[in-house]
């Protein structure tokens, strides 16, 4: 082999571990940035048992790193500290006792400094030792990324939670610009594909388990709205009586409407005359933009709006077989450690805000396709077994870090929670 030739295969060689490198200090960095306004207390503080603390998320994945890789993969690795374990377990059975969830927010130790100086030791040790982890190791590091990935957006919605909760209404997260409302265009309707189409990732690239194996679906003749539905179609929606209205609603939906007092969308505030005009995000307390897609809303609330539209939530593999013929990369996604707002859709013809802005609803429970099979050992612990209960989400949103979202990904929730930047897109029959 020449020189030349045995160069550029040493390049080829390390050019994944480079990759990985990059890509592990960038997604590291975002963490610590999007954590830097907060105050120790407010890192610590937990305002329901769905959310977690700033600083549990900061160590938690930064245990994923040391213990599944660190651990499990590196002789002599030293743990920065044993009692972490049982702090920062999240789930996982395999992993043994941990602190329970709604218990979290009890964690005034170890300090938010003293997290960041785990974060410091396991990042250093990773780095060191990442330009020599053969292809399965290096998978678990990838894996760890778009794992955090997740965690940093539900840092940002945990926070907005918390400070949702505070009468003084605290001065907002970090101020985001707003391009100036506009009137929507009429909503229209795109036909979909029907007959049968094949959904799942295909195989090339990352895809957390739970988006395979690609297989076969059938999908009936349908369309899909062009855009999401917006903060004015939704008081309509209310103005008309929609949360009053029992025909609308699921039996657990209304149950849970009425057990709850729910009146309107999480964060929406009413102002001194009484209306619903003011909601409280992630930029501070300002008036409902109309245009902009409405957020924070549960299945029950999208399923609800959706009959009274006359219509009814897409199927995941509706949603999919559309998506999958755009682009990710046009949304509105979190790019920086700033505040992201839902934007109003621009004109276009098509398909809009498939990507982006908000989690848009299907009406898919999250269930095993065809032939899944979860990882052997505690990684296999990481969607599987959550299985039950829950609907599929799909698109991302705008607290979602740019470039984690694909086509195939699937997003899950309860149908009761609504913390995350939640919304809607109709689909009706043809």
């Amino acid at each position: 082999m020449s020189v030349r030739h045995d160069a550029m295969a040493r390049s080829a060689e390390t050019a994944p571990h480079a990759a990985a490198a990059r890509r592990f200090a960038r997604v590291r960095k975002l963490s610590l940035d999007l954590a830097a306004p907060l105050s120790d207390a407010d890192a610590t503080a937990q305002s329901m048992p769905d959310a977690s603390p700033s600083k549990w998320h900061l160590a938690h994945t930064t245990w994923f790193f040391e213990t599944f890789v660190l651990r499990d993969h590196v002789p002599n690795h030293r743990s920065f500290d044993g009692r972490f374990a049982f702090l920062f377990n999240s789930y996982y059975e395999a992993e043994g006792a941990r602190i329970a969830r709604p218990r979290r927010g009890l964690l005034t130790r170890p300090s938010l400094d003293e997290v960041r100086a785990y974060r410091a030791a396991v990042d250093a040790e990773i780095e060191r030792v990442l330009p020599d982890l053969p292809p399965a190791t290096l998978a678990l590091v990838e894996l760890g990324c778009h794992h955090e990935e997740q965690h940093q957006e539900l840092l940002l919605t945990d926070l907005l939670h918390l400070f949702a909760q505070n009468p003084l209404t605290p001065a907002a997260y970090a101020p985001a610009a707003r391009p100036p409302g506009a009137v929507p265009e009429p909503l229209r309707w795109v036909e979909g594909r029907a007959g049968t189409a094949e959904i799942g990732h295909s195989g090339d690239g990352f895809a957390f388990d739970c988006e395979g194996p690609r297989h076969v679906t059938w999908l009936q003749p349908h369309a899909l709205a062009d855009r999401l539905i917006t903060n004015g179609e939704w008081r309509d929606f209310m103005a008309d009586g929609g949360y009053g209205t029992a025909s609308l609603w699921l039996a657990d939906g209304w149950a849970w409407l009425r057990e709850n007092g729910i009146e309107a969308p999480a964060y929406w505030r009413r102002d001194a005359a009484g209306a619903w005009s003011q909601h409280f995000g992630l930029d501070g307390l300002r008036e409902i933009d109309l245009s902009a897609p409405v957020r924070h809303v549960s299945y029950y609330e999208a399923d609800a709006f959706a009959r009274w539209a006359g219509a009814r939530l897409p199927t995941e593999a509706e949603w999919e077989s559309a998506a999958a013929r755009l682009d990710p990369a046009s949304g509105n996604f979190l790019d920086a450690p700033v505040a992201a707002c839902p934007l109003p859709a621009r004109g276009g013809d098509g398909l809009r805000q498939m990507f982006g802005d908000v989690w848009e609803w299907t009406g898919s429970a999250y269930l095993a396709y065809p032939g899944f099979r979860p990882a052997a050992g505690a990684i296999g612990e990481y969607n599987g077994k959550f299985m039950s209960g829950q609907f599929v989400l799909r698109g991302g949103s705008c607290a979602t870090p740019r470039g984690h979202v694909r086509a195939s990904y699937r997003n899950f929730f309860y149908p009761h929670q609504r913390w995350q930047f939640t919304g809607v897109r109709l689909a009706k029959d043809l």
